[in-house]
């Protein structure tokens, strides 16, 4: 059964810096992507910023110059370091792994972590 695995979520002040990381693990194959989602109450679900195998990365809007997102292949691992953090960016953070077989996406999701950013 896949495992994958968040830490580093918490609580900080406006402005702070928080460094979430994800491990994957009994993955057969290949990751293609690595993402962080994060999800505030009462809303959906969103992207926060993937990484593709070959370090192509997209971010969204609210987060770009502000977070960074890195992968180590050799570990499946993947981190999100968020820096100048701002109350909306509370929620809980997810990890995403995806490994595309046959052209089918199979995506493999964290239990979540909290980051909480209080003004």
């Amino acid at each position: 059964q896949v495992q994958v695995v968040e830490s580093g979520g918490g609580l900080v002040q406006a402005g702070g810096s928080l460094r979430l990381s994800c491990a994957a693990s009994r993955i057969r194959f290949s990751i293609d992507a690595m993402g962080w989602y994060r999800q505030a109450p009462g809303k959906q679900r969103e992207l926060v910023a993937t990484i593709r195998s070959g370090s192509n990365t997209i971010y969204a809007d609210s987060v770009k110059g502000r977070f960074t997102i890195s992968r180590d292949n050799a570990k499946n691992a993947a981190y999100l370091q968020m820096n100048s953090l701002k109350p909306e960016d509370t929620a809980v953070y997810y990890c995403n792994a995806r490994v595309v077989l046959l052209g089918t996406p199979n995506d493999y999701w964290g239990q979540g972590t909290q980051v909480t950013v209080s003004s």
